[in-house]
């Protein structure tokens, strides 16, 4: 097995709403904010080569939305998706399966896009299954009123209609070296990844702790719908995480790809900071 880091770009998000009630003074120390209040976040994915299957976990923004839409996001950088699968020698074609964390548009806008005359939606993974748990799948068609701005139905619809959409359950197996953790804090069963790879786990953090600034349980995200669940959540899966050494894979960290932490009595702390392919 071989893991792959797949850079599909960045964007820019409101620094104030994803710290929540932490002060400027002290976020703005983890993440500098512009002259408008506006943070850079990655949006990185994560890509398993397994002898004939290649999962790919989450895969950003997409490029089918008009211009009015990503003039809020502040798009930047030079990575795409195809460029960073690219990188390694493959395409978009020789993906098998598409694991969506969560349905919220900076990880699942690149599955959907135009056709060559823009008169339909076809998956960009046309070999794919797109697996996506059964009770998010159900949010994300039945929105809440805070999240609906998050949930495009030209990202997910096109999933199901043209037939490759897998609805699964948390104790389902998508692969044999994948666990699955379900979180509720951020939105309904947010599925977080951890994958066993050469002697070490690697967790795929999604929003859970979507960056090294994150790694504090009370850093809670304003998007989060449920902020003591994230909490918990995270004080539950971080107190694992540091006795077991478990690898945190950072999807909207800009600098910081993964991170090992401790836990010490003021609290969890970064132990050791690298790339993915610094651990092996």
């Amino acid at each position: 097995m071989k893991l792959y880091t797949i850079n599909t770009g960045h964007f820019k998000l409101d620094g104030g709403a994803m710290f929540g009630v932490v002060p400027k003074s002290i976020w703005n120390k983890l993440n500098p904010a512009d002259e408008n209040n506006m943070c850079s976040w990655a949006m990185r994915c994560l890509l398993i080569e397994d002898g004939k299957r290649l999962i790919l976990i989450d895969n950003g923004m997409g490029d089918k939305q008009d211009a009015k839409f990503f003039s809020y996001y502040y798009l930047h950088g030079d990575d795409t998706l195809q460029q960073s699968l690219a990188q390694y020698g493959f395409s978009a074609d020789d993906i098998t399966d598409v694991f969506l964390t969560h349905l919220h548009f900076d990880h699942c806008g690149g599955s959907i896009k135009w056709n060559s005359d823009r008169t339909a939606f076809q998956p960009v993974f046309k070999n794919a299954v797109y697996h996506v748990h059964e009770e998010h799948w159900e949010e994300a068609l039945h929105p809440n009123v805070r999240e609906k701005a998050s949930f495009l139905r030209d990202n997910i619809i096109p999933i199901q209609e043209t037939g490759h959409l897998n609805l699964f359950k948390e104790h389902e197996i998508i692969h044999p070296e994948m666990s699955l953790y379900k979180s509720i804090g951020h939105t309904q069963s947010m599925m977080i990844p951890q994958i066993k790879y050469g002697g070490v786990t690697v967790a795929f953090m999604a929003d859970l702790i979507p960056s090294l600034g994150h790694i504090p349980p009370n850093y809670v995200m304003g998007y989060d719908v449920r902020p003591l669940d994230t909490m918990r959540e995270r004080t539950e899966f971080l107190t694992r995480a540091a006795a077991e050494k478990t690898v945190l894979f950072f999807e909207h960290d800009p600098v910081n790809e993964c991170a090992i932490v401790t836990q010490t009595e003021r609290g969890f702390k970064p132990e050791a900071v690298m790339r993915l392919n610094e651990i092996l």
